[in-house]
């Protein structure tokens, strides 16, 4: 009975002076210290008042000592725990912020390799049109070179192998909508000019109405007529006279038609 009565008023006496640190101590931790400082020793305040009441209740004066200090160590080790909690908290926000981090650099690096596709592809495209416009120009450049339709002496027939080469310009017509023709019609040095004159535009006449009615617009063709004002060649022969008969083509590509005028 003594015993308990001791224990008792230890007890007592150590709470009520632990509370008065415990205040003297908070007070102090406000002004001088963080709130994590006095989590701190607010936690080991409660783990040594219940190492006391544990300790004297089980084994009088001494157990109350003894409890006191493996109460503190209790009560550190629930603030160490609760620290750790908080730790990991954070170390979760930062997962959470890293594997957002990630995701969106894969989205970023996705868009890049998809626009370095499209670039890839745009720079083929280009260069399948550069080398289109070159085969183009050498198409027509080949049809250039020759594209005379000769007449006999005094007419303004087509003949039939003429006819052909007309198909054929026609077609590639159809095929390029922005190219038109350049028609010149020419006569030889025999007859007066004035006949001559007429009669190198009716071949140039019949030239163009071939074309439309090979289906090519007849805004896209242009003429003109000399007569025999520009022979090709200064001697005037029977050779020289056949190539004089004629109506040149030349096709032209857009703007051209003004340099060529």
């Amino acid at each position: 009975m003594k015993k308990q009565l001791i224990a008792a008023t230890i007890i007592s006496t150590m709470m009520i002076t632990n509370v008065s640190w415990a205040n003297d101590n908070d007070n102090d931790n406000d002004n001088d210290h963080g709130m994590s400082e006095e989590r701190e020793h607010t936690e080991e305040l409660v783990g040594l008042s219940s190492g006391i009441l544990l300790g004297a209740v089980i084994a009088g004066p001494v157990g109350a000592i003894i409890g006191a200090f493996t109460g503190t160590f209790i009560g550190k080790s629930v603030g160490d725990e609760a620290e750790l909690t908080v730790q990991k908290q954070q170390l979760v926000q930062q997962e959470q912020k890293l594997t957002q981090t990630n995701e969106q650099l894969m989205a970023l690096s996705t868009k890049q390799q998809s626009l370095e596709q499209v670039s890839e592809k745009y720079y083929q495209l280009q260069s399948n049109l550069a080398e289109q416009k070159a085969n183009q120009q050498q198409t027509l450049n080949e049809l250039t070179i020759g594209m005379n339709v000769q007449f006999k002496t005094g007419s303004s027939h087509i003949e039939p192998l003429f006819e052909q080469q007309l198909d054929n310009v026609a077609y590639m017509m159809s095929l390029s909508p922005e190219l038109t023709i350049d028609l010149t019609g020419y006569a030889d040095r025999r007859g007066d000019n004035d006949f001559n004159q007429a009669l190198s535009e009716q071949r140039l006449a019949e030239v163009t109405q071939y074309l439309v009615t090979q289906g090519i617009a007849r805004e896209r063709l242009h003429g003109q007529a000399y007569g025999s004002t520009l022979p090709m060649h200064q001697e005037q022969n029977f050779e020289n006279d056949f190539f004089d008969r004629r109506v040149t083509l030349k096709l032209l590509a857009p703007g051209a038609e003004l340099a060529a005028n």
